[in-house]
């Protein structure tokens, strides 16, 4: 990797967010590169945001509570950014099909607000949006790159997808540096474990450090994962690097998985556990996509990304966070 942190050195970086899982683990890097970072977020407590995330960055960063749907708050926030990584969203796929206006404001009309924010107010800022690899649906090939098809199976996709497509369709029209990265399954240190509503890996790694087994659901799906500093590396590569304005990019992980392989190697870096194989209850089956793992020859052959952080050695670091700190979470 190529990164050059010195791009951030004294520079201003907001992020949508930030108290959240990845958000977080992004200010820390930004701290430590020399920028001055400011923070948006709802603390809306369905969305993952925890204050205790950013305990370590007390007095190093600025904390503004907002919500990205207050179109006035983000016209005056987005003034003098250099960056702005614009992390915020509901990622709950269930959430999203029991309340679908609610998704459609977060990750639909409030990226629309930021966009013509930046374009009114800071037009000179770099955007990078964290998008989905659930875009894609389920695949018609593996590994799936950027040239598939989209093809959303909840209410969550579609909006996401227009929230990306904003944020190009700004690029190209209106000249607002902006790109896109489809995450898949990122995991580590921050993120939400109290249940579901972010990752499945999440609910697992709770029950598993409550010594209690836990659930897979299937079994046999093949996925890929991506730990959180590999994730955050790939937005400080695209941030930097003007060949990424205007792209989106898949990310993806080391290797491929079955969700049960996945689950031994958990266990195995836990040093025990035990879980049940079960069939998909009734309203995930008819939203679930099956194998899906991404093709990253993109932004590794323009950004020179790709992830360096094995499954194993990424569950045993998530793990000995928890171990320190999960009863901040729950």
């Amino acid at each position: 990797m190529t990164l050059r942190t010195e791009a951030f050195k004294d520079r201003k970086a907001l992020i949508t967010g930030g108290l959240g899982f990845i958000g977080s683990n992004l200010a820390t890097r930004l701290v430590e590169a020399g920028t001055h970072v400011t923070l948006i977020d709802s603390l809306i407590p369905e969305y993952g945001g925890n204050l205790f995330n950013i305990a370590h960055l007390e007095g190093k960063v600025r904390v503004n509570i907002s919500d990205v749907r207050d179109a006035h708050a983000m016209k005056y926030l987005v003034q003098g950014q250099d960056y702005l990584f614009n992390l915020a969203g509901q990622t709950s796929h269930m959430d999203s099909m029991a309340n679908p206006f609610t998704d459609l404001e977060i990750n639909c009309t409030s990226q629309l607000s930021i966009l013509e924010a930046c374009r009114q107010y800071n037009p000179g800022v770099k955007l990078v949006f964290a998008s989905t690899r659930q875009l894609y649906g389920k695949p018609d090939y593996l590994p799936v790159d950027e040239k598939h098809i989209l093809r959303p199976v909840d209410v969550n996709g579609v909006n996401k997808m227009a929230g990306e497509g904003y944020h190009i369709l700004y690029n190209n029209v209106y000249g607002i540096r902006a790109c896109a990265l489809r995450l898949t399954n990122t995991y580590g240190p921050r993120m939400r474990v109290k249940d579901a509503r972010q990752t499945f890996l999440g609910i697992w790694i709770k029950l598993l450090l409550e010594d209690k087994p836990f659930e897979v659901w299937g079994g046999e799906q093949k996925r890929d994962y991506t730990y959180v500093d590999d994730a955050v590396e790939a937005m400080l590569l695209a941030a930097e690097n003007p060949k990424a304005d205007g792209r989106i990019f898949n990310l993806g992980g080391d290797d491929v998985y079955s969700l049960e392989e996945t689950a031994k190697a958990m266990i195995d870096a836990n040093g025990k556990g035990e879980f049940t194989v079960k069939s998909f209850p009734a309203d995930r089956k008819r939203i679930d996509i099956g194998d899906y793992f991404a093709d990253y020859f993109e932004i590794k052959s323009l950004l020179k990304w790709e992830p360096t952080t094995s499954l194993r050695d990424g569950f045993q670091k998530t793990l000995d966070y928890y171990r320190q700190n999960l009863q901040q979470y729950l």
